[in-house]
């Protein structure tokens, strides 16, 4: 039975002998102090309420994946005074980071500090394990700080915070140096705990909104695909025409599609890279590598850094690092496959991207099945159509030739006038030479059709047709001077590919609702020589002063590979609005 302590005759309570002695400190006191500490710490979060919900605002505008991080760390360092922020995205596997965002990390410090940490060792990496709110006074006295790298800004205080989204670990966001030389406190940690929160929800929605997108770019991209593999190209058009989609739909430095060899392996037949990889055609991955067994077996390799997987052949792995590699089959039959590998040091494909490419790759090999299966029809219904001509002219003119003939030697040998007879066996002499090359051209008709490569013309049509699907409406074309019989077949690859590159940008960016693509082949360069002009104009938002140039920087070593040069003006909106893409090399 417990006995209640004494109290005083005013009713107040009475310390405990216990109590006095343990320290000398009045339980009453401290109480006190504790609900003072909790009365200043909830007026100092009251008083802040109006900052943390603006930094929920802010947080919660946007749907694109990486700007809400970039705003997430941006946000949180203003809310608790801190000089840098970053978010941890932690990878599938659970084990490292897959992406790490920062914010007061200038572009020449991150140059210095070089690859960015990838979680498994140090701070970082114990945080991943266990997600729970750190706060340090001094992250270099903590057991677990493994070390800045060279050319890292230094550091002392710190606040981690894990973010949830539906209920699973995404990451987590990490507060460094709080300005004034100060330490994080209490009001700091509740302040960015509530913001984890918000921000769990802001990236659960750009995740969704970003799968919702990357799924629109891959179904898109197939029926592009579909669409110009039915165009009715030849086999090397239609293989580019995959490699060049799957590099781009995949964010990839390059698109390989890889044919059956003769010695069992598999041969690199197109190759889509905005590098210089011609040296990579004709190279083949042999039938021992258990890649290729694998691959044309119809099951997907995914490589996670191909400079040091000795499954790959050197050529692939001295550049590339993470890899997808998928079996282009159908029906049960193994058409070759396909490779998206990005640079070396690039992060990795996600389980949605794998599981889209692998999609996509089984679409483009039934429409290249598909395609095959409509050139043979037309190359039947040919053969059927010549057929019937070669029996025509057998049947009904080389008889008739043959019947005049001989109706015309009865002529001569009734004639008794020798001009009569000279002029009709001259007759006769030529019919029998016209008998002979009608049955010369029944026979050519009979062996088939020689296979003949598209022109320009047909081929920037088709890179046309193919970009209306995703734009939405057919851009306009023109014609000048002989496109198909003065411009080279080097520099018609190139034409192409930097029509397709302008295409795309004006997709991807312009925000365009008219597009307007010339070719001129009448076109005389500043050395005098003969050129080609290619010229994409349209009436889109323009080039913002700040924005990426990668793809016009591409354009550009396009056409000075070759001699020629690109450059950008106005477009063909009111007063100039858009852009306009002039792209010209030597015929």
């Amino acid at each position: 039975m417990t006995v209640p302590e004494p109290k005083d005759a005013q009713g107040p309570r009475v310390p405990s002998p216990q109590a006095a002695s343990a320290g000398g400190k009045d339980p009453l006191d401290a109480a006190t102090a504790a609900t003072r500490s909790l009365q200043g710490l909830s007026t100092e979060l009251t008083a802040r309420v109006p900052q943390l919900l603006e930094a929920m605002r802010s947080v919660g505008t946007g749907l694109e994946l990486h700007s809400t991080l970039d705003r997430i760390c941006e946000t949180a360092a203003e809310l608790a005074d801190a000089r840098y922020a970053a978010i941890g995205v932690v990878d599938e596997e659970g084990d490292g980071l897959s992406d790490f965002v920062t914010y007061g990390v200038g572009e020449e410090t991150a140059r210095l500090i070089g690859r960015r940490p990838d979680g498994h060792r140090g701070l970082l990496g114990a945080l991943i394990h266990d997600p729970a709110p750190v706060r340090l006074a001094d992250l270099t006295s903590d057991p677990r700080f493994a070390g800045f790298p060279p050319g890292h800004p230094p550091m002392r205080t710190f606040l981690g915070v894990p973010i949830r989204v539906q209920g699973e670990i995404f990451g987590n966001l990490y507060l460094a140096e709080k300005n004034g030389g100060g330490e994080f406190n209490d009001y700091d940690l509740h302040m960015v705990r509530v913001l984890a929160t918000e921000a769990g929800i802001a990236i659960g929605n750009a995740r969704l909104y970003e799968a919702a997108r990357q799924r629109e770019r891959w179904i898109d991209g197939s029926v592009a695909v579909t669409t110009a593999l039915l165009s009715g190209q030849d086999a090397d058009e239609a293989l580019s025409v995959v490699a060049e989609q799957a590099r781009r739909l995949a964010d990839a430095d390059a698109g390989i599609v890889m044919l059956p060899a003769g010695e069992g392996g598999l041969e690199i037949a197109a190759v889509a890279s905005d590098q210089p990889v011609t040296a990579l055609l004709g190279m083949v991955l042999p039938a021992q590598s258990p890649v290729a067994a694998s691959l044309l077996a119809g099951e997907p390799v995914f490589i996670t850094d191909a400079s040091a997987d000795p499954r790959v052949v050197t050529g692939l792995s001295e550049r590339y690092g993470p890899s997808m590699m998928l079996p282009l089959h159908s029906g049960g039959r193994v058409l070759g496959a396909l490779a998206t590998p990005r640079r070396h040091g690039a992060r990795q494909f996600s389980e949605a991207e794998r599981t889209l490419a692998t999609q996509f790759a089984s679409q483009a090999a039934l429409a290249l099945i598909m395609a095959e299966a409509q050139r043979d029809r037309e190359r039947l219904a040919v053969y059927e159509d010549r057929d019937r001509i070669a029996r025509d002219l057998h049947d009904l003119v080389i008889q008739r030739l043959f019947a005049t003939g001989m109706m015309l030697e009865g002529a001569q040998r009734k004639s008794v006038v020798p001009a009569v007879q000279d002029g009709v066996g001259k007759a006769v002499d030529e019919l029998d030479v016209t008998i002979q090359e009608i049955r010369t051209a029944i026979f050519a008709l009979q062996q088939g059709p020689a296979e003949a490569p598209s022109g320009l013309r047909t081929r920037v049509l088709r890179e046309i047709n193919m970009a209306a699907v995703p734009l939405g409406f057919r851009p306009g074309h023109r014609f000048v001077g002989p496109v198909d019989s003065t411009v080279g077949e080097l520099t018609g690859k190139n034409l192409i590919a930097a029509l397709r590159e302008a295409l795309s940008n004006a997709f991807r960016h312009a925000d365009a609702s008219r597009i307007e693509v010339v070719v001129d082949a009448t076109v005389t360069l500043p050395d005098g020589s003969g050129g080609v002009r290619l010229t994409v104009a349209d009436d889109g938002v323009g080039i913002p002063a700040g924005g990426r140039r990668s793809g016009l920087r591409n354009l550009a070593r396009r056409a000075e590979s070759l001699g020629g040069s690109s450059v950008c003006g106005p477009g063909i909106g009111e007063g100039g609005q858009g852009t306009t893409v002039s792209w010209e090399a030597p015929r």
